[in-house]
């Protein structure tokens, strides 16, 4: 497996990446300090510094982001619904790999 999978399946089809609260944000780079999977960065954009996502970059199931954020600004999607997804796309393989 690499590390553009995740149990087989492309990371790219799975639905688990941090959403951020631009209202919350005060791009205080915790975030990027404590992923090491490089997550998050900082940027600049219009003279503004604003914290942005590479999706695919973070673990699935990971939300060790949340609980260093001080403003609760980072937010995942509904593990129940991911779980789902990544079993209807492993069935899917499998249907497909047996013709």
């Amino acid at each position: 497996m690499s590390k553009a999978d995740y149990e087989g399946i492309p990371r790219n089809k799975i639905p688990w990446d941090p959403k951020i609260d631009y209202n919350k944000c005060t791009t205080c780079g915790k975030c990027v300090e404590f992923c090491h999977m490089n997550a998050f960065k900082i940027e600049e954009e219009n003279g503004k510094k604003i914290t942005t996502v590479n999706p695919n970059s973070c673990v699935v199931f990971c939300r060790g982001c949340e609980g260093v954020c001080p403003s609760g600004a980072i937010d995942h999607p509904d593990e129940t619904q991911t779980r789902r997804v990544i079993s209807k796309l492993k069935n899917n393989q499998i249907t497909n790999s047996a013709y």
